[in-house]
Order: C-alpha cells, then structure tokens, then sequence
C-alpha cells in the first residue's frame, strides 16, 4: 500500500479536498489495518487477555489538512468526518487534532481509526440538540432506542481509538436544562418503557427525538464494537453518562480524567460487555464513577448477553454516588467484577461529597439476571456516607409509580468477596438486604476496618452464608 493516498483514491472515499504538502509529511511509510496488542489481566477468576489495536506505526491525518478551523464549527465537524473517512480508506490511521479549541458537532468514528487529540487540543462539542440528528441506534438506561447520536459514537466498530492528553468538553447550554425531569419528559419514558417492554416494537422505530422527550446523549458510546482503546484523555461535564462501552468486546480505558458533575454522569458504565479494563484513572462524577450494567427488563432478555469480565484497578475517586455500581440495569447478567487498589479521598474536587457506598449491588423485582463472582480488595476512603458494601433488592426509584411490575423477575445474588479495605468514617460497615424468596447468598468480609461507624455496623435481612471478619469500633 502507498505511503500516502492519491487524489483519486481521496475521491474514491469520497473525499473532494486539495492534498495538502503537509498532509503527507504527516504519514509514515507504513499504512494499513492496525495491529493490536495484549493487555494481560490479573483476577481471581480466569480473565482472557484484551486485545486492543496499536495505531502506533499507522498513518496520521492532521484535521487541518481536512479544512478544520478553530472557531469554525461546521469547518472543523466536516474536517473531522473526512479525515475519519480517509483513515479508513486507507485501511487504518490517527486523526490527529492539534493544540488549540476545535467547535464540532458529533464525531462518528470508522472501523481501524484512532482519534487522537493532542495536548493543548480542546474539542469543545455543540449544545444544540439538533446537530445530533439524525437519531442513531442507541440506547437509554438499559432500553434500545433511537435517539440523539452520541457526542463521540462508534457503532459495530472494530480497532477504534480513542486517545492523546487533550480536552474533549461538552457545553451544557441546552442539556442543563433537559437534566429537570417535567411530565413530557417522564410521559417519554414511560413510552419507551411501553415500546421496549410491553409492545415489542422493533428499535428502528423506537424514536425518541420527537415532542419533548429530551433523552440527553451519552458522551461517547462504542456500540456493538470490538477491541477499543481509551487512553490519556480529560473529559469535562456530559450530558448524560460518559463513557459507556455497550455490547463491546475487548475494551482498555486508562489514565482517563473525567469531570462531570451532571445529572446521571456516571464515569464508566461497561453495559452488556465483556473483556473490560479501567485502569488508573481519575473520577470527579455527579453520578456512580463506574457502574456496571446489563441491559433493562425484556429488552435485555431480548438480547441475552451479560456482563462479564470487569476489571477497575488503580482508580482515584474524588467524588461520585458510588465507587462500583452494579445495576439496577442488570437483566442481562452481571459476572466476574474485580476491583483493586482503588481509592476514595475527595481532596480538590470542586463541589462537596456525594460519596456513598464503596461497592453497591442494586436490583429489583422486575430486573431478572443475576449477580455472581464479584470482588473489591485493597479499597480505601475517607469519609463516606454509606458504607463498604450496599445491596438492596427493591430500588426502583421513580419507576415505583410509572409502571407497574410487567413480569416478575428475582435476581440471583451470590459470591460477594470483600478484603482489605480502609474507611476512616462510614454511616455503616455492610447492608445487605435480599428478598425472603431468595436470599442473597454467600457474602465475605475479611480484614475491612472502619475507624468510624456512625449507625448501626451490620444489617442484614435474607442473607444465606455470611462471613463477617471485619473490625468495627466496639
């Protein structure tokens, strides 16, 4: 393969625009599908190693060589599209964003394409909701649908990067406002629940764009997609949650910075995937700092895939709901979650705590799916308002009064193995309450110490095969 691509294979992608003399400065000799690499991961269960692509010896496409100019939103979005284009004509490359403030609208990544956004580089994305039509398959707290495209979205990707120690920055203007939950938006709810849930409307037809639904977009969604990198980027504030690998195989999300103080911003949430890891990064959320899911209800029993093969290790917490969430969205499955060396401390975040719990299992009587094999070791806080560990059976939050119970459903909860925590203050030490149909079963705690408890240390109700070592004050 040439080293660079000629004017008429650019015309052949579709892609009108001068070749630049800087332009082909910018590639290497070497061009083609990328290679990937190994990441190998140690847990106690048998994790696969991750396969992850290496965009290293891979063409680079500048945007400015695309006609991307800084203040000029519809010139830098186009700049970005035809640069992504032509990294996937070329069978694999970077787009590379250089220092200085780029306006876009959504960015749609393409199979063998890394976006790379350099330091000094700030992608700042449009708040106007219209620049995200036309709606794109997607999804909404566990339910398939159409909606707006995510702000960063790649669907049924493979070797797709995302990467540099750039800034990508949502502005709230409009999605502030849509964070309020007025009746039109909950009637809109309440009709997806229907469509997904009740009706079995396929998802083609499941818009959500329409009247006043105001389903805000997730930062960045990889959907359906296979071996993905997130690397070294900050992300600022989001619409809805921040990174969330949906129905993704083989993912590596490291050194990521995420500031996000919105509603429902939880920091990662790996949703019906598999093969994850979340490594060393830093979590300042307005919702979970990562929450593990499966999918809602008969539209995740539709779709059958659990999640499996979590690893969140290395992490700093400054602030967020929880530390690791798993559910409520879990009918799905939940298995083989690993959290290592992570650790809570809320010094210079910039809005006051909202920590809760460490580890936190949810579910309800409508979720099905189950939970097993998950372990926390090596965890510490400072102060907390919850506890260790939280599970409750019956969160359903506003859906108590939306819907009515549908079909039934009991989630199976077994093998919670909690080691080696440190809480300086803590409301309690373990809550773990299941149902009397069904037990949540064996439950271990070993060497988990909290200085202070400021209510009652251990309540459990429905709980079969509890081990409980931890050092509590007398």
């Amino acid at each position: 393969m040439p080293s660079f691509l000629s004017r008429r294979a650019l015309l052949r992608a579709g892609l009108a625009v001068p070749m630049l003399a800087g332009c082909q400065s910018l590639m290497p000799k070497t061009a083609g599908t990328p290679p990937r690499t190994d990441v190998s991961v140690t847990a106690p269960f048998a994790m696969p190693a991750i396969a992850v692509p290496d965009f290293s010896a891979c063409p680079r496409f500048a945007i400015t060589a695309f006609g991307a100019a800084q203040g000029g939103q519809a010139a830098t979005s186009a700049a970005l599209a035809r640069a992504i284009a032509a990294a996937h004509a070329a069978g694999g490359g970077v787009v590379v964003v250089p220092p200085g403030t780029w306006p876009t609208g959504p960015i749609h990544l393409k199979s063998h394409v890394g976006l790379h956004v350099e330091e000094g580089a700030t992608l700042l994305f449009s708040p106007d909701p219209r620049d995200y039509l036309p709606p794109v398959p997607t999804s909404w707290e566990g339910l398939e649908c159409m909606n707006y495209s995510p702000l960063v979205y790649a669907h049924e990707c493979e070797n797709v990067a995302l990467t540099g120690r750039g800034t990508l920055r949502a502005r709230l203007d409009v999605w502030r406002s849509w964070y309020a939950r007025p009746k039109a938006h909950m009637d809109a709810l309440v009709a997806l629940y229907e469509m997904a849930c009740r009706d079995g409307v396929p998802v083609e037809r499941r818009d959500m764009t329409t009247s006043q639904a105001n389903l805000r977009p997730h930062f960045i969604q990889f959907n359906r997609c296979r071996h993905v990198l997130v690397e070294d980027v900050h992300i600022v504030d989001s619409p809805f949650w921040v990174l969330h690998p949906y129905l993704c195989r083989d993912v590596v999300i490291r050194r990521v910075d995420i500031a996000a103080h919105g509603h429902n911003n939880d920091g990662v949430d790996p949703e019906m995937s598999q093969n994850v890891l979340i490594d060393g990064c830093t979590f300042d959320q307005g919702d979970d700092a990562v929450s593990v899911k499966s999918g809602r209800d008969r539209d995740a029993w539709r779709i059958g895939v659990p999640s499996r093969n979590i690893v969140m290790r290395r992490c700093r917490i400054k602030n967020g709901h929880q530390l690791m969430a798993i559910g409520s969205e879990l009918s799905g499955g939940v298995e083989n979650v690993f959290v290592e060396d992570c650790h809570f401390d809320h010094a210079d975040s910039s809005v006051p705590s909202t920590i809760n719990n460490l580890l936190y299992v949810k579910t309800n009587e409508r979720r099905g799916g189950y939970v097993r094999n998950i372990h926390m070791t090596n965890v510490s806080a400072t102060r907390i308002k919850g506890g260790v560990l939280a599970v409750e059976t019956d969160v359903l939050y506003q859906w108590k009064t939306l819907m009515p119970t549908l079909e039934r459903r009991l989630t199976p909860i077994e093998g919670l193995f909690v080691s080696g925590v440190r809480v300086d203050d803590a409301g309690f030490v373990c809550l773990v309450k299941g149902e009397a149909e069904l037990p949540v079963c064996d439950v271990h705690l070993r060497d988990v110490a909290v200085r202070k408890v400021r209510g009652t240390p251990v309540v459990t109700e429905h709980v079969a095969g509890f081990d409980n070592r931890a050092d509590v004050p007398a």
